[in-house]
């Protein structure tokens, strides 16, 4: 028979428990700020600074710091902006049966504050995502899975920071190469001469490294002295030999085919590029390039979906990706073409790259801030950035308390109608909307939502899910199809029963306006919200 353990045998626990995690991307500053709990934040990418008390940091990928209740955080963003985790959690005593022992836990505190060792970074990485992942699941098995993770993240961390200072030294060592090779990034850097300034065996370098950067040693060195090329391609006329030798590439061919590699263009085209009335072609990407102030040389159209009208576009020409061969671009003649990847199921890269020189765009979907950066970038604009994304993020604080005041404790959700059925919208994570609906304006979605969405973008409705629909409001938006095809696909009978259309509270929106990441695309689904509920 399995015996029992008695509570004094197992001790005295003091155990952490996590009460929050989001993800915080922004390029505002924030603080300083006093928090009841104590905080974890972790650095994803990015540049600030952070404040806290007599605590002075440098904000950068890889970074890790836990501060205690109350402590004043202040963070301070460079123009790329920051994303970071925000964790927030507190200690339960599990058991104290010693005299004593229950005081001695209540004024402990955790062992460790300030700037804390977090390597190898990926796996930290491995236990913010898990963690993060599951934040919403009400599933018991998925909050355990989350409460356990968070147990080890942790461990891990703590096995690293409890130890004897030297790590914390080595750490230190390599962080001060990292900062010498930034600064004298012209300078012909080794890994071996990097680890021996660093006074760290190479292998061990190379892994600190990594962690820290998500990078080996010669890689980061190599974006470092692109960036840099892309400073003096823009504000010189220097010659690509003066170039290249000026940020340490000694050979100009070798320059050419690592700025080509990193880049998408050569440094001519990228040159090029960033001059005054440029040609560009970006099809579904116009949202991102009005935002910055540049005209399209044509916009992109489907035949059964039409062209993104809020734009405003009225006197570009348009481009009919089902119907139209790409030779019908010839007549604007790009000088530049960028494309998102999931583009070549219309147009395959090599044929537009034929046309005119051609990037690739890694449209990263939800986080549209780094589209925008990407997209920047490429025309020189990043200058602007900052005041984008800043006048949304304001528009959008300004906007949540409004939609607090007026529609408090209601829930809303979105549906789009096709030919193929209805579609139910994802949460704060996931889709066209849901980030804007949900996580920036902070409105409250049905409980089918979270039912059904989960990691998924959309989901199918059945007639049997969509009766279940609860949604106090309903913002629904039909694809261009023929009133036949589309309008016809919603069950009369079933949806005739939604409280949102018993109680006339169905609101029909643009379709392209709406199906859409780009900021543009996002001021919009603002503006028909407070159109709507203010």
């Amino acid at each position: 028979m399995m015996e029992r353990l008695e509570q004094s045998e197992i001790g005295n626990v003091l155990y952490y428990g996590l009460t929050s995690i989001d993800v915080h991307s922004s390029t505002e500053e924030w603080g300083p700020r006093n928090v009841n709990e104590y905080t974890m934040l972790v650095v994803k990418e990015g540049n600030g600074s952070l404040a806290c008390e007599s605590i002075m940091s440098k904000l950068e990928r890889g970074k890790c710091f836990v501060f205690p209740p109350g402590s004043p955080i202040e963070i301070k963003v460079s123009d790329v902006g920051i994303s970071l985790y925000r964790l927030t959690f507190d200690k339960m005593i599990i058991a104290a049966t010693v005299t004593g022992a229950k005081d001695a836990l209540e004024t402990s505190g955790f062992p460790c504050k300030g700037e804390l060792l977090c390597s190898p970074f990926s796996d930290c990485l491995d236990y913010l995502e898990g963690i993060y992942r599951n934040r919403t699941a009400l599933d018991e098995m998925k909050v355990l899975e989350r409460h356990i993770r968070f147990q080890q993240l942790l461990l891990f961390l703590l096995q690293q920071n409890l130890t004897p200072n030297k790590e914390w030294n080595v750490r230190q060592s390599v962080e001060q190469t990292i900062e010498q090779m930034k600064r004298y990034y012209h300078d012909p850097w080794t890994v071996e001469r990097l680890s021996e300034l660093a006074n760290v065996p190479r292998w061990q370098y190379t892994r600190l490294f990594k962690g820290m950067t998500g990078k080996i040693p010669l890689q980061y060195l190599n974006e470092v002295r692109i960036d840099r090329a892309k400073q003096l391609l823009l504000v010189t006329n220097d010659p690509m030999f003066d170039i290249a030798q000026n940020v340490g590439f000694g050979d100009e061919y070798y320059f050419n085919r690592r700025f080509k590699q990193a880049v998408g263009v050569s440094p001519g085209i990228y040159r090029r590029n960033n001059r005054e009335n440029i040609q560009v072609w970006a099809p579904f990407l116009e949202d991102y390039l009005v935002a910055l102030g540049v005209t399209p040389a044509m916009q992109c159209s489907h035949a059964n979906w039409g062209k993104q009208e809020y734009l405003g576009l009225n006197e570009v020409p348009t481009f009919d990706i089902e119907t139209e061969d790409v030779e019908a671009l010839s007549g604007v003649k790009p000088d530049f073409i960028m494309m998102e990847e999931s583009f070549e199921r219309w147009i395959p890269f090599d044929r537009l790259n034929r046309l005119a020189p051609t990037f690739k765009v890694t449209h990263s979907g939800e986080d549209w801030r780094t589209t925008l950066r990407t997209v920047a970038d490429l025309l020189g604009k990043m200058d602007k950035v900052k005041e984008i994304i800043g006048e949304y993020e304001h528009k959008a604080n300004e906007a949540k308390k409004i939609l607090k005041s007026s529609i408090q404790g209601q829930t809303v959700a979105c549906l789009r109608v096709s030919d193929a059925g209805v579609y139910l919208y994802s949460g704060a994570d996931h889709g066209y909307t849901g980030p804007v609906l949900y996580k920036d304006l902070g409105l409250t979605p049905p409980e089918l939502v979270t039912q059904l969405t989960s990691q998924d973008r959309r989901v199918p409705l059945t007639p049997e899910q969509l009766v279940r629909l609860d949604a106090d409001h309903v913002v629904i938006t039909f694809d261009r199809l023929s009133e036949r095809g589309s309008r016809s696909a919603i069950d009369v009978i079933h949806w005739q029963m939604l409280p949102a259309v018993r109680n006339q509270r169905v609101y029909e929106v643009d379709f392209l306006a709406w199906m859409n990441y780009g900021v543009l695309s996002h001021n919009r689904k603002i503006d028909d919200l407070l159109k709507i509920f203010a």
